[in-house]
């Protein structure tokens, strides 16, 4: 168990907080840009700021403080100019970098801009990468955003799936490093939610934790496997900060504020071989319900979406005064750990480099990170290889990562592989080597 006052550390993200400015400090996914193609302007909260994202008629994106400095005009009604986003209220226009370009009446009394130079408002850098929009709060210089190989592979479907979860980020981060709740939470709870009269899957024999530049890597062995089986050569990687990379998709924790998380998936399918060349021209994004709006219960039928009832029904900052932990929590105390550190180092010499931060541009290109599926993603499968393989055949039959997939995903993801999809619930066994 934890202290209340190391609870708070690891779950406030607040401005001056230690966990927020550490956060701060990586580039943190916060939208799909597929957001901005019938729309100039987002409206979000990130690690407790309130901020308007845009889009100018340049194509450039922005990210600034969603109070206009002047008299705190609300900048979501502002309209983009072919350089940044004007205040709707007095014509205040600011660029990506936080200066202010115009301010049409004090312009006017006074050519020389003297106002207008020392005017600034709060702005973030934001760069598009993968389909996502990726804003960096922390100080300057940033680092760069990395170039995980699976956004360069080819032949691939790729989706970007998001969700708003009402609890903090920390407990969603420690789900990642949790391998055990795979076997309870999605596959013996999708199996007793079709059945009272069925046989559990395996359980897990034995589990090991390592750590690497990029964060831990999780393994698990299994009833009925033997030690050269992928999960335990290869592993699941539990991604620093606030990340998880399964080798075919990614999913972060971004905090919105203290009690509250976005969950963004980021799902890449790749197409049977028979389907070549595919060329995706457009990534899409969408928002997949967490509530049942008829019953008003959780829904529970989507792998995410077990996920969010047990984050969530943990508390909105679960108690860690209260827990017993186990042996299957070694990988959470070890990750634990690992932030004390880097935020006492932080504390003790600003100048320190958080862990996993790539620097050199040098070595931002095609950033490996350990794939249990890697070779079949780059090389590819036929038809038939592809439906059989126990980590990406389950996706020819549905989407079961999150409910709530569009008509139109639906629609093009099929016609990417070629074959409808039949919508059963397949993951329930073969999601068990998830």
């Amino acid at each position: 168990m934890l202290s209340e006052e190391k609870n708070r550390t690891l779950t406030q993200v607040g401005p001056g907080t230690p966990m927020g400015d550490y956060l701060r400090r990586y580039w943190q996914p916060i939208a799909g840009e597929s957001e901005f193609d019938d729309k100039p302007i987002k409206t979000l909260t990130l690690m407790g700021e309130d901020l308007v994202l845009y889009k100018d008629l340049s194509g450039t994106y922005g990210l600034m403080d969603r109070r206009c400095p002047h008299r705190n005009a609300d900048m979501s009604y502002g309209y983009v100019e072919q350089s940044g986003l004007r205040c709707s209220y007095h014509g205040w226009q600011f660029d990506q970098q936080g200066g202010c370009l115009h301010q049409p009446y004090e312009d006017t009394c006074d050519p020389t801009g003297r106002m207008r130079s020392k005017t600034r408002i709060k702005a973030y850098p934001v760069v598009a990468k993968a389909g996502l929009l990726w804003a960096y709060l922390g100080p300057l210089p940033a680092p760069q955003l990395p170039d995980w190989e699976l956004f360069n592979y080819k032949n691939g479907f790729a989706q970007i799936v998001c969700a708003e979860i009402p609890c903090n980020w920390f407990q969603c981060q420690e789900n990642s490093i949790d391998p055990v709740h795979f076997e309870w939470t999605h596959n013996n709870w999708t199996l007793r939610q079709q059945s009272d009269d069925v046989d559990y899957v395996p359980t897990h024999l034995q589990l090991a934790f390592d750590e690497f530049d990029y964060g831990f890597v999780y393994r698990r062995l299994r009833e009925g496997e033997a030690s050269d089986d992928v999960m335990w050569n290869v592993g699941r990687v539990t991604l620093w900060p606030n990340g998880f990379y399964l080798g075919h998709h990614f999913e972060w924790r971004v905090p919105i504020d203290d009690h509250r998380t976005l969950s963004i998936l980021w799902v890449f399918s790749r197409v049977p071989t028979e389907q070549e060349p595919y060329v995706q021209d457009k990534i899409p994004t969408w928002y997949g319900p967490i509530k049942d709006p008829v019953t008003g219960r959780w829904i529970t039928s989507h792998v995410a979406n077990q996920d969010f009832v047990v984050w969530v029904g943990q508390g909105a900052i679960t108690d860690r005064t209260r827990e017993h932990l186990g042996q299957s929590d070694r990988g959470i105390v070890m990750m634990r750990r690992r932030f004390f550190e880097e935020l006492d180092a932080l504390r003790e010499d600003p100048g320190h480099v958080p862990k996993g931060l790539i620097l050199d541009p040098e070595k931002n290109h095609d950033v490996f990170l350990p794939s249990a599926c890697r070779d079949e993603l780059i090389q590819g499968l036929d038809r038939e290889q592809l439906a059989a393989h126990p980590l990406l055949g389950p996706y020819l039959k549905d989407f079961f990562g999150q409910a709530g997939q569009p008509p139109h995903v639906r629609a093009a993801y099929e016609q990417a592989v070629g074959q409808k999809m039949n919508g059963a619930q397949f993951f329930a066994v073969h999601g068990s080597r998830r």
